[in-house]
């Protein structure tokens, strides 16, 4: 049978099948009763350079996870229709992506996020007709991308961070112009393998996070 435009690509098969019962990290557990209900987007497409995921940088002016590299996504309001729609609704604010070109693959287990106390549902689709894009809030998004999955699986561009304490550690990404950390390089961390894409890399090559990165972060 020959796949049609609307029919997700033969690539993200082991995905597909994998992410909605991907382990939940015990750092990342939700606790009972704790936490403001949020999603992301995990938006698959296929780019001129290939398979892609959709990311956005955080504008460096905000009180809160300035500059920092995320899914498209925020909380979920009473009038969303759940997960789901909250994240497909954040897409179309933050980045342009028309709702009605998604089809959605599937719900990843719940994520507790203790510093914003957030319980965030990953929600994965297939770009199945590309809109076009651009930061929708200026004073809240500075840039929107369509990262190749070649590119954030290529072991260059893969690291380990750390906190200069040397307190915290977590896998990490070079991606353009931008350093992915923090929750979002986990998440991708789990997405590569989920579908079969994760190449071996050496995760002994620790850096320090960059001192701009730990002001913007300091901010909350």
């Amino acid at each position: 049978m020959t796949e049609t435009a609307s029919t997700p690509p033969a690539w993200l098969d082991r995905f597909r099948a994998e992410a909605p019962r991907l382990p939940v990290p015990p750092a990342l557990v939700p606790p009972d009763g704790v936490g403001r209900a949020a999603a992301v987007l995990l938006l698959f497409g296929e780019g001129p350079d290939g398979p892609d995921i959709l990311l956005t940088e955080r504008a460096v002016t905000l009180n809160k996870h300035a500059g920092q590299p995320a899914f498209p996504g925020g909380r979920i309001d009473p009038g969303d229709d759940g997960p789901v729609g909250a994240a497909l609704r954040e897409a179309w604010e933050e980045t342009g992506v028309e709702p009605a070109g998604v089809d959605v693959l599937c719900t990843l287990p719940e994520l507790y996020l203790p510093h914003s106390e957030h319980r965030v549902t990953p929600v994965a689709g297939w770009w199945r007709e590309p809109s076009e894009i651009a930061p929708g809030h200026p004073g809240e998004v500075a840039t929107v991308a369509r990262v190749p999955i070649g590119e954030l699986a290529d072991p260059a561009n893969r690291l380990t961070v750390r906190h200069p304490s040397g307190l915290r550690m977590g896998p990490a990404f070079r991606a353009g112009s931008m350093l992915i950390w923090g929750f979002t390089a986990g998440l991708l961390t789990q997405v590569l393998a989920a579908g079969g894409w994760e190449r071996p890399w050496d995760a002994g090559h620790v850096e320090d996070l960059p001192e701009e990165v730990l002001d913007l972060a300091a901010r909350g």
